[in-house]
């Protein structure tokens, strides 16, 4: 996966939850705007301090997340 600049990890902020560029603005949030049929023009009016290029990164992550695979661990 390519260097994503724009998404951040803290875990005393969002419970941990990858977050846009440390504001409290989750990855899940944009995607869930996307998936409900809001446009990027109408989430960036609607939050202004979001760019362009948060949206874009946000989509790049979910859609990397959704290929991932998870191996349990075997003891």
């Amino acid at each position: 996966m390519q260097h994503l600049s724009r998404i951040t990890f803290d875990p005393n902020q969002m419970g941990g939850k990858p977050c846009i560029r440390g504001l409290r603005v989750t990855v899940g949030m944009i995607v869930g705007l996307i998936a409900s049929g809001y446009s990027r023009e109408q989430i960036l009016n609607a939050y202004p301090y979001l760019e362009e290029e948060d949206i874009k990164e946000a989509l790049i992550y979910a859609a990397w997340r959704a290929e991932e695979i998870e191996i349990p661990y075997a003891a």
